[in-house]
């Protein structure tokens, strides 16, 4: 078995209204930053795990994703897992 760390970023799907995005947005212009066209919030989540091989994990971290971490109706994933270096 080989240790991996996992970046999963969760967000929602662009057709899916984001409230939070339009708080924040509003919030930055309100503060001078008028730049802001739009804002999209979502979810960082960071993940030690223990897998076969590289493949292996992603595998288990899709399942994850599509049956916990992520809302597959109103949200989508990206997610990037690689070998952790080796603990002491």
């Amino acid at each position: 078995m080989a240790n991996f760390s996992v970046e999963v970023f969760v967000v929602l799907k662009p057709m899916v209204n984001d409230p939070e995005g339009l708080v924040i947005r509003d919030g930055l212009r309100t503060i001078g930053f008028n730049e802001v066209a739009s804002v999209r919030s979502g979810k960082y989540l960071t993940i030690e795990m223990e897998a076969e091989d590289q493949p292996d994990a992603e595998s288990r971290v899709a399942e994850m994703c599509d049956k916990l971490l992520a809302n597959p109706v109103i949200e989508e994933y990206r997610f990037s897992v690689r070998e952790a270096s080796p603990t002491a």
